[in-house]
C-alpha cells in the first residue's frame, strides 16, 4: 500500500489529513470512487475503476459528481493548511483516470465563510429519515442558491406547481430501476452492510420502510433491515427540493456539479439543515430528459435533493486515507 509523502509543502502527516478530509464526501452507494496521487508540486485526483456501478450509473456521471464533491473538500482542506489551490480539470496526463490536478499558488488566509464550510465537513451526513414540516427560511434558501452559483452551476428550487409532475417522474424512474435485475443485484451488493465495512451504505444509515402514505420515493438502502417507523413520523408533505444543473454536458460539467453539490451541502449543514439525494430521476435517461424540458431545455440536471430540518444521523463508513492513494 502506498505511503504518504510530502506534497505542496505539506508534511506527510498534513498530507494524510488533507486526503482524509477530501474523502468525507458523498458518493453513489458510498462507493468512494476518488483516489489521489501525491507529487512534490501537485496532487492529482483520479477515479477508481473498481468503484464503477454499471447498472445504476452506466455513463459514470455520478461517479464524477462524487469525485467533484471530494475535490471541493480537498480545496477547503488545502486552504485550511494555508495553501491557495489552483485546479485544472481533466489535465493532460497518460492516465485515463485523471480528473483534476491541484497545485499550490502561494499562501492563503481562509475567509470566515471558508472556515465555516471546513468545519461543516465532519458534520455533513446524508439523512434518509423523514424531515420536520418546518419550512426552510428564505435567507437560508438564498445561501443555498448562492453556494451553487459560486461553483459555476445553476440551482433550481422546484416550485409548488412543478411538484406533481416531478413526483410522477420520480415514481416512473423508481419503477424502471426496480424492474432491472442488474440494478436490484447492484443495490443489494452495496446496501444493508454492517457498520464496520468501509464502503457501501449500512442499514443504520438507511431510512425507514416505505409506507403507502409516502408521497415521495426514496431509495431503500436497508436491504430489508429497516427499523419500523415511529408512529406519526411520516415524510414531509411539502419538501424543499432543489435541482443542481450544469450549463453543458460532459466530464468537466459533472466535476463542477459535484463541487457545487458539496458546497451546497456544507452550507446547508452550517445552517443546521439536513439533506438527502433523490437520484432515480437523474439516472434514467427518459426522466432526466423530461426534467430537462421542465427546466426550460437548456440546463442539464445533475443532482436532485431534498433539504430540510431533521435529526442527526450516523455517518457512513469511510476508507482509511492510505486506501485512497495511488
Amino acid at each position: 500500500m502506498a505511503e504518504f509523502t510530502p506534497t505542496l509543502g505539506l508534511s506527510a502527516e498534513q498530507a494524510e489529513e488533507v486526503v482524509r478530509i477530501a474523502g468525507e464526501a458523498p458518493s453513489l452507494h458510498n462507493r468512494q470512487p476518488w483516489r489521489f496521487r501525491l507529487l512534490p508540486r501537485s496532487i492529482e485526483l483520479h477515479y477508481d475503476p473498481r468503484a464503477r456501478l454499471p447498472a445504476t450509473d452506466p455513463r459514470e456521471r455520478e461517479l464524477r459528481v462524487g469525485c467533484g464533491a471530494a475535490l471541493l473538500n480537498l480545496r477547503l482542506a488545502l486552504e485550511h493548511e494555508g495553501i491557495s489551490p489552483t485546479v485544472t480539470l481533466l489535465p493532460s496526463t497518460d492516465a485515463e483516470s485523471a480528473l483534476a490536478e491541484i497545485r499550490g499558488e502561494g499562501s492563503s488566509n481562509m475567509s470566515p465563510q471558508q472556515r465555516v464550510l471546513y468545519r461543516a465537513i465532519a458534520d455533513r451526513h446524508t439523512n434518509r429519515r423523514p424531515f420536520r414540516e418546518t419550512p426552510v427560511p428564505v435567507e437560508q434558501r438564498h445561501s443555498l442558491l448562492e453556494s451553487v452559483e459560486r461553483e459555476g452551476c445553476w440551482p433550481h428550487i422546484v416550485e409548488r406547481g412543478e411538484l406533481g409532475r416531478l413526483e410522477g417522474m420520480v415514481h416512473r424512474a423508481h419503477r424502471a430501476q426496480l424492474a432491472d435485475p442488474r440494478f436490484r443485484e447492484e443495490l443489494a451488493e452495496w446496501t444493508g452492510h454492517a457498520a464496520e465495512v468501509s464502503e457501501g451504505v449500512p442499514a443504520s444509515a438507511a431510512g425507514p420502510e416505505r409506507e403507502p402514505q409516502d408521497q415521495w420515493v426514496l431509495r431503500d438502502y436497508s436491504a430489508g433491515k429497516a427499523k419500523p417507523r415511529v408512529p406519526g413520523k411520516d415524510f414531509e408533505y411539502d419538501p424543499l427540493l432543489l435541482v443542481i444543473c450544469s450549463y453543458h454536458e460532459g466530464r468537466a460539467a459533472e466535476l463542477r456539479a459535484g463541487q457545487a453539490l458539496q458546497r451546497m451541502l456544507l452550507t446547508a449543514t452550517a445552517n443546521g439543515l439536513v439533506s438527502s439525494l433523490m437520484s432515480q430521476v437523474i439516472e434514467i435517461d427518459e426522466t432526466r430528459e423530461e426534467l430537462r424540458r421542465m427546466l426550460g431545455g437548456s440546463l442539464r440536471p445533475q443532482v436532485l435533493l431534498r433539504v430540510g430540518h431533521g435529526s442527526r444521523t450516523a455517518p457512513t463508513p469511510r476508507h482509511e486515507p492510505r486506501e485512497l492513494l495511488l
